[in-house]
């Protein structure tokens, strides 16, 4: 029986097994459906299938059967990433077949599969679509996570490449009339500068009228508080000439400034909104519930948008379904370490405001018990908010931050689950996402003044319900 200490109580995860990145996040038939990279024989990384859940409202889901198995010559050595689109009344999945050769660097092509109910999946007799290339210009063993859309009655897809010499990481833009055969357009869109050497997991959508390219770049060079992970994500807002197939651009800038954030995809909702999920973990970082059989989460559902220039994502309003219960404080102030009644727990939503002006420096313990926390800090001189999980129990010991525009008031919703933190600052101007493996015990929420006074406009803790199969 799985051990379900650090078993999410409402995000995404599988029953069993490792997952990665999320694939395929679409509407059909009125459902959400996610797919994700899957191992479900062990809680390690090995040949990629697709695991499913579906949901009537982002918030509770549900698991269905596996939806791509490694069974095929193009595929044999894993259904990598891809997505989904519904064309005719079926859904269709576009996904990377790979294949591994023997003292080669093997190669990947894409491939598709489809279904009548959204259930079981019949590879196309035809795959693969889109064979692996010989450019000068495009690596084909790094090929791969093909994001499609239809625009215009044309289909379109991005799929992640780099370079030949392997120096600089490019999207490539490819058309189609029918989702089967498939015309190069162009490079869209390249590294320049340290911008990575592989673009893996691109999305192209609209967010508030603007086009914006999402992808995970590898490679790219620590700048400060930047780029501090083994791997990143990030974005590109600009304009794509659907004539010639270039993305005209402004510059990369990050998604989420956590330790536990990559490969993000994204879906437009029948209202007209983006909504952007990602895989709560990364790779090569050490992951403690892999010792109870499974490994890796998906982030909350976020909603985009575009405020002064630059992404922002805030939680999807579906997730208030799961609030159960609520406790609210207001016009608090503050001068020792504090707990407040009925604020506290394993999971939870945590909202605060918190007067900066009439504030000293100030910490919150979250998940705490002795000298066990996960401790946000906020230093007023800088500007500087901060993520540490020294002493969140198992798991990596670090910290991340980053460096705000100065606010009176400074604005979090956290998000807290068994084994992770997803902090939300500023409407979204900021988010950090985290996992952390505290003890069931560790449930206390502490505010911290650093100085004298610490001035809370309003606290207002929510318990959460079950929005995943345990």
């Amino acid at each position: 029986m799985k051990n379900n200490r650090w078993y999410p109580l409402y995000h995404v995860a599988a029953p069993v097994g490792w997952i990665n990145d999320p694939n395929g996040f679409c509407t059909y038939k009125g459902q959400y459906h996610l797919f994700y990279q899957y191992h479900p024989y062990s809680a390690q990384w090995g040949p990629m299938h697709w695991g499913h859940v579906v949901s009537d409202d982002l918030a509770h889901w549900k698991h269905l059967p596996i939806a791509l198995r490694p069974d095929e010559s193009y595929d044999r050595n894993g259904c990598f990433s891809g997505s989904a689109i519904e064309h005719d009344g079926k859904l269709y999945l576009m996904y990377t077949g790979n294949v591994a050769l023997p003292n080669e660097c093997g190669f990947q092509d894409q491939a598709l599969a489809v279904s009548d109910d959204g259930i079981r999946f019949t590879k196309y007799e035809g795959n693969p679509i889109l064979p692996a290339p010989t450019s000068d210009s495009i690596n084909g063993s790094d090929f791969r996570d093909p994001k499609v859309w239809k625009k215009d009655g044309k289909f379109y897809c991005v799929i992640g490449s780099k370079n030949v010499e392997g120096t600089h990481g490019q999207v490539l833009l490819y058309e189609s009339d029918d989702l089967k055969d498939w015309r190069f357009k162009n490079i869209s869109a390249r590294a320049e500068g340290n911008e990575g050497n592989m673009w893996e997991c691109p999305n192209f959508c609209e967010v508030d009228g603007q086009d914006v390219l999402i992808m995970s770049p590898m490679g790219i060079e620590r700048k400060e508080n930047k780029f501090v992970n083994a791997v990143d994500s990030g974005y590109m807002i600009g304009k794509l000439d659907y004539y010639t197939g270039i993305f005209n651009h402004g510059e990369f800038d990050l998604l989420d400034y956590g330790s536990d954030f990559y490969a993000p995809q994204v879906t437009q909702t029948e209202d007209g909104r983006c909504i952007m999920i990602g895989w709560l973990a990364m790779w090569f970082a050490d992951m403690p519930e892999q010792q109870d059989g499974w490994a890796g989460t998906m982030t909350v559902p976020r909603e985009l948008h575009i405020r002064n220039g630059k992404l922002v994502s805030v939680p999807a309003k579906e997730l208030e379904s799961l609030r159960e219960g609520k406790v609210s404080h207001k016009n608090l102030n503050i001068s020792v370490p504090t707990q407040l009644d009925g604020v506290k727990g394993v999971t939870g939503e945590l909202i605060a405001e918190i007067d900066t002006a009439n504030s000293d420096n100030f910490s919150i313990a979250l998940r705490a018990d002795g000298d066990e926390k996960t401790l946000l800090t906020y230093d007023k001189e800088t500007a500087t908010f901060s993520l540490n999980r020294e002493n969140s129990g198992a798991g990596p010991k670090d910290g991340r931050e980053v460096v705000l525009t100065p606010e009176e008031i400074l604005k979090l919703r956290i998000y807290l689950d068994r084994s992770s933190i997803e902090v939300f600052v500023n409407d979204g101007a900021a988010v950090l996402t985290s996992r952390i493996y505290p003890a069931e015990t560790s449930q206390d929420i502490i505010f911290i003044p650093t100085g004298d006074k610490l001035t809370l406009k309003q606290v207002t803790f929510y318990k959460l319900g079950q929005g995943i199969a345990q």
